[in-house]
């Protein structure tokens, strides 16, 4: 259960301390620390910083390589969960983005920008 929520943007956390109080402004007095523009979470290897962990955990990927997301169907690996998802529509045939002008339909929401 994740019952502490940005005002800003909505998402979601499980503890309070994950937000940050502003004392500035009453509509919005809390908010992640994506949109108070704070970056505490450094990386060791590079001059890189992050609003939260999970970006950093997923940043640190990139210098050990480490792949923990494998695809079943072809065996690729990916560094996060996003990347698999995205990649799984080659397997699936899925097209969710569809052109309204022309009906085309995409896999992902870029190649229907590009278009």
């Amino acid at each position: 259960e994740k019952p502490f929520s940005c005002s800003e943007c909505g998402k979601s956390f499980t503890r309070n301390s994950d937000l940050i109080t502003s004392g500035s402004t009453r509509e919005k007095p809390y908010q992640c620390s994506d949109h108070k523009g704070e970056k505490p979470f450094n990386c060791p290897r590079c001059e890189k910083s992050f609003s939260d962990c999970s970006s950093l955990i997923i940043h640190w990927r990139v210098h050990t390589r480490e792949k923990p997301h494998k695809c079943q169907e072809c065996g690729k690996h990916f560094w996060d969960s996003s990347g698999i998802t995205w990649h799984q529509m080659v397997h699936t045939g899925e097209e969710p983005y569809e052109c309204p002008e022309c009906g085309k339909t995409f896999q992902h929401s870029s190649l229907l920008v590009t278009h």
